[in-house]
């Protein structure tokens, strides 16, 4: 049973995602007891593959209110635990092809801290417009075809 922490909605409405990953995360002490109040935004936040490594930025966890002096800083860059195999397959899927890591949600997993990446592209303006229309024609039809309506 996986508890969710955080889920970045704009992914899915900005990218089209074409694989995901899951991937632990290398957090410090304070981190995890901020996590498990609750507490973390994933906006604006994307992954990286630095050499062998990779490596998720501008995720926001906010100090721990009971931390002492020794709490950490809330938007540092976080290494992300992927196998090499994976993170191979990743850079070359990424090399040149206008791809980007885009992390979804994070949440804990048997108590690990993990994050759901996904490969994705950018959407365009027209995308994100026939997305919108296709919902709206998905909720006609459902009114249409819903008991309430029938009865009038």
């Amino acid at each position: 049973m996986a508890k969710t922490i955080a889920v970045n909605r704009k992914a899915r409405r900005d990218f089209s995602l074409l694989e995901s990953y899951e991937a632990g995360i290398v957090l410090q002490g304070t981190e995890v007891k901020s996590l498990r109040n609750g507490r973390a935004s994933l906006q604006d936040s994307f992954a990286s593959i630095d050499g062998k490594e990779a490596f998720l930025y501008n995720m926001h966890i906010p100090p721990y209110e009971c931390g002492n002096r020794f709490n950490h800083d809330p938007k540092r860059t976080r290494k992300l635990l992927l196998h090499c195999v994976e993170i191979k397959r990743l850079m070359g899927k990424m090399s040149g092809r206008g791809l980007t890591l885009v992390p979804l949600c994070l949440y804990f997993k048997r108590g690990r801290a993990k994050v759901e990446i996904a490969l994705a592209r950018g959407k365009r303006e027209y995308d994100k417009r026939e997305d919108i229309k296709r919902r709206e024609a998905q909720i006609e039809v459902h009114r249409a075809l819903s008991p309430r309506a029938a009865r009038g």
